[in-house]
């Protein structure tokens, strides 16, 4: 059994505690055993950092370039490798994990040309003789803690970041996904980056806190759930320290009665079902108007009764397994609730034989906006149906829960896609489209419960992961 180490300081260290990473279509099978850190582990990281800082923060754009093109090409030439991984340890199919390997490549290869892009303003003085300019400077050390359902796309699209502004990184992976974390470490140990500019820390919360806590972390980059955000901003807040959220979501689609057919059921599988519906942007409420009800109901039920659940490895597979026991028991006593509260299971929502956690996808038909069920996030393939009059209604319900990620709507009407637009609280929306899938080169983000800081990915990223200093010269 191979055993895989913490990444701090240019070394790979062993810990006194390892974990066992399973393959959740298989959990007997062990992927690898990967070390767990422990508050010193944390406390050598982050002094690698510092001591880093110093002559990473004033390296060239083209060194930074060089290093992140490298990671990125490295990461693209692999992804079939990479994604089997990835596979294995999450439970994505494999054509999900190669996209999404594919897509932390390219967005290494994005940030290394905004290292090269990276300026500043000139600005006219109000006083004769005086000359005005800003220019942008690393923040420190940040610290970046990611969650287990985009294993290797969210460490790139924190990392890449912070690395081409010069900062230095000590990263946290979920501890039920190290293995693509730390492929992605092995990456930049070659990639030319000076030792300790990044450092990979794996394990549970007992790491994450004290990452989050320790007094040289000038800023922390968090996605997961909304309980740990509240307790990160509430330290950061009271210690004067920089932090990004990225948390849940109740995402809404609405499809109106002059939609596409064809196109509506489409976007609602894919962003209720796709990837196991394991991620923050999935469609878990689909608000139809009425006269169209019908018709898409038998068809949304029709789709999803036919999906293929299987090991994310087999080529006849259309959903992979949910993640661990946990989430899976997550999801069926969500079906519970659903029944409980007045719903009508419509289809799936059970244990599946088989060794690994398979869930059939879930359709529950509840016209209740704020049933517990249309309130609270699953994180799994568990969606509602929700009838309403007409589109103000629809808006209505869309934008009735705590949360504001993403939404998304069907419509030929140029004049309700536009409205939806306006009015959706949400960061972002979608016409015609699952609201899940966002590129890779365009700020990510929501509103109220959802989000919290400057947007991720992009070069809106750089509001994050920079300081602004104002220059005079007389």
């Amino acid at each position: 059994m191979s055993t895989f180490s913490q990444f701090i300081n240019g070394e790979w260290l062993a810990s006194q505690k390892t974990r066992a990473n399973i393959n959740p279509s298989s959990p007997n099978e062990i992927i690898g055993e990967y070390a767990e850190a422990d508050t010193a582990d944390v406390e050598l990281a982050v002094q690698a950092a510092q001591a880093a800082l110093p002559a990473w923060s004033r390296s060239t754009p083209q060194q930074r370039f060089d290093v992140l093109d490298f990671i990125g090409t490295e990461i693209l030439a692999r992804k079939q490798e990479l994604g089997t991984l990835l596979a294995r340890e999450e439970g994505k199919i494999l054509p999900e994990a190669i996209g999404e390997v594919a897509r932390a490549g390219y967005i290494f290869k994005f940030f290394a040309g905004e290292a090269l892009r990276i300026g500043g303003l000139a600005i006219a003085s109000v006083r004769p003789g005086m000359e005005v300019i800003t220019s942008r400077e690393a923040v420190g050390v940040v610290g970046l803690i990611t969650p287990w359902n985009f294993p290797i796309a969210i460490p790139a699209w924190k990392s890449a970041p912070a690395l081409a502004c010069g900062n230095t990184v000590v990263i946290k992976p979920s501890e039920l996904t190290p293995g693509c974390a730390w492929a992605l470490a092995e990456i930049i140990s070659r990639s030319g980056l000076p030792k300790g500019a990044f450092n990979l820390v794996m394990g549970d919360g007992v790491a994450g806190k004290a990452l989050v806590e320790h007094p040289a972390v000038d800023a922390i980059s968090f996605t997961g759930s909304v309980g740990t955000g509240k307790l990160i901003a509430q330290h950061c807040a009271l210690n004067l320290k920089k932090f990004q959220l990225e948390m849940g979501g109740k995402n809404p689609l609405v499809i109106l009665d002059d939609a596409d057919l064809n196109i509506a059921v489409e976007c609602a599988v894919n962003g209720a079902f796709y990837s196991t519906g394991q991620r923050c942007t999935a469609s878990s409420r689909t608000i139809v108007t009425e006269q169209i009800y019908p018709a898409f109901a038998a068809a949304f039920l029709e789709r999803t009764k036919a999906l293929k659940v299987g090991a994310a490895l087999d080529t006849a597979s259309q959903i992979g397994p949910v993640v661990d026991q946990r989430q899976l028991d997550k999801n069926l006593h969500y079906v519970t609730i659903g029944k409980e509260e007045g719903g009508t299971l419509l289809a799936g929502g059970e244990r599946l034989s088989g060794e690994g956690y398979f869930f059939s996808p879930a359709l529950i038909e509840n016209h209740n906006p704020y049933a517990r069920l249309n309130q609270e996030e699953v994180f799994g393939p568990v969606s509602t149906l929700v009838k309403v009059n007409n589109f103000e209604e629809a808006i209505q319900v869309a934008n009735a829960t705590p949360y504001g990620l993403s939404g998304g709507i069907c419509t030929t009407s140029l004049k309700y896609a536009n409205q939806f637009r306006r009015e959706m609280q949400a960061g972002m929306v979608m016409v015609n489209a699952p609201t899940a899938g966002v590129d890779y080169h365009v700020p990510f983000g929501g509103s109220k419960a959802s989000s919290f800081g400057p947007r991720e990915q992009g070069g809106m990223a750089l509001e994050f992961y920079t300081k602004v200093k104002t220059h005079y010269l007389a």
